[in-house]
């Protein structure tokens, strides 16, 4: 059955279906970004407050900036911006059609439109998920940078812009002349301090063409910090096949595993929905909530992708079922990241972790191995290098975590260790490539990236820790490797 508002009274047995009437819903929140997470998080939530029949005047209007969005656009509006969405617990899977989108600006150049859209005084809330890469961080220093091409090109015709932070700083010059209060800017991106991250690119791009402005911005516009959390593999034919498996005809389904997390401040000066009401948790503490899921699950991920890839082990829960894989996580989890990992509230970090081996080994959300090993120049800094820094500032040992880096390296080799060529799976994929192939005699050559590394690399302890483990790899393998370490021979 075609998703649609004529079709949800008639939805096959056994799929939800929205338990409001969409008619009564007007926008509050612009959503850039309408992806697959969004659509299995924030939407979710905001679905399930509809329910309660509460804040039906916090719909979303949906976004985009890119090729993607458009597309993106043109699905959901042909199936009146309904989603389906299923959930897949290892015992059931289950669906739902959620309704909280009610319609989607169009994607143009320029973002005319989207700029209209944000400057109307019922959008209260402009939220983001436009990817980690997204935010135009210069990965030398780990700030905003100024001088990248499309902030070049936006601050130069800041009326036109093409970047979402161009539209969100143009929208909020139009609502600044009209005395509209100024809505808030909320991050749903996994970024470190992503409130902080998206406060520095729009008012970093404002200082570039009106100072004014951008000190404006700065005073008046609540940049909230948030955590999020759903494993929501890509949607592909198979997804697809389970959506027809429930009787659902959806261009875009969504497969999510059951658990979510949502974790913001309550900074939102012109209001919110009321989202603690169906899960949603408003704490000032949000960076420790985000300092446990970026250490213990982020890092979760790294430590189990590159020993996986290097073994051609395709899906996370087959990497999760090789006892070497899953010890090797456990230990260092256990070992070196949960004593430097500063208590969260309400929370046994412990537990925490057994929740996070145990989504990570559920079969039914398929997700790959080789999703976890993409973009380790990113994603390396900011989940596995700071654990690292931790440990040596403690005095704790941090071989397990060398180690992984380690494995990382030889990943970049560009083969696996039974041969077969990975296909290139980082933006600096070619440039890895040659660096990993340098430091197979040479170690010293991979930690010289600042960009990942920054000082670490010329601490004495860690290059010869580095250099010794990456030299045990190509001369033992990672399997006798990994194994000295399990024993505590390493």
């Amino acid at each position: 059955m075609t998703l649609s508002n004529a079709t949800l009274d008639a939805l096959p047995d056994g799929v939800a279906r929205p338990a409001y009437d969409r008619a009564g819903l007007t926008p509050g929140i612009i959503h850039v970004g309408c992806g697959n997470f969004h659509r299995a998080h924030m939407a979710v939530y905001l679905d399930d407050l509809f329910a309660t029949g509460a804040g039906h005047d916090w719909a979303i209007l949906g976004a985009g900036v890119r090729e993607g969005d458009a597309r993106m656009r043109a699905v959901l509006q042909g199936q009146d911006y309904l989603s389906s969405v299923i959930e897949l617990a290892p015992e059931a899977k289950t669906a739902r059609v959620i309704g909280a989108m009610t319609g989607f600006v169009p994607v143009e150049p320029g973002n005319a439109g989207l700029i209209a859209a944000m400057s109307d005084p019922a959008i209260r809330i402009v939220s983001l998920t436009v990817t980690e890469g997204g935010y135009y961080i210069d990965p030398k220093t780990g700030t905003f940078s100024p001088v990248h091409p499309d902030i070049r090109k936006d601050a130069a015709n800041p009326a036109a812009p093409d970047t979402v932070f161009g539209a969100i700083t143009a929208a909020l010059k139009a609502r600044r002349a009209e005395g509209v209060p100024a809505f808030t800017v909320m991050c749903c991106d996994n970024v470190p301090h992503n409130g902080h991250v998206t406060r520095d690119a729009v008012v970093g791009l404002a200082q570039l063409s009106d100072p004014e402005l951008a000190a404006w911005i700065a005073a008046e516009v609540a940049f909230p910090n948030s955590m999020v959390d759903r494993i929501t593999p890509a949607t592909g034919p198979k997804e697809r096949d389970l959506a027809a498996s429930f009787g659902l005809q959806d261009a875009a389904p969504v497969t999510c595993e059951p658990f979510r997390q949502w974790v913001m401040e309550d900074n939102f000066p012109t209001g919110r929905p009321a989202l603690e009401d169906v899960g949603v948790t408003f704490t000032p503490h949000v960076d420790k909530f985000e300092t446990m899921k970026i250490r213990i699950l982020n890092g979760g991920h790294a430590i189990i992708a590159y020993p996986a890839g290097l073994r051609d082990i395709h899906f996370v829960h087959e990497a999760m079922a090789d006892p070497q894989v899953r010890a090797f996580l456990d230990k260092i989890e256990t070992d070196e990241i949960l004593p430097i990992v500063p208590p969260v509230p309400g929370t046994d970090l412990n537990d925490y972790k057994a929740l996070i081996i145990d989504r990570f080994s559920n079969p039914e959300v398929a997700d790959t191995v080789r999703r976890l090993c993409l973009d380790g120049s990113n994603r390396q800094p900011k989940f596995i290098i700071p654990s690292i820094r931790d440990c040596l500032a403690a005095g704790r040992d941090a071989t397990g975590l060398i180690l992984l880096s380690a494995l990382w390296c030889r990943y970049c080799y560009g083969t696996s260790e039974s041969g077969a060529v990975i296909e290139p799976n980082d933006p600096s994929w070619d440039a890895l490539v040659a660096r990993s192939t340098a430091a197979k005699d040479d170690p010293a050559q991979w930690l010289a990236m600042r960009e990942v590394y920054g000082d670490l690399g010329e601490n004495p302890a860690v290059a010869a820790r580095f250099a010794e483990l990456l030299r045990a790899i190509w001369a033992e393998g990672s399997v006798a490797v990994i194994d000295r370490y399990l024993s505590g021979k390493l």
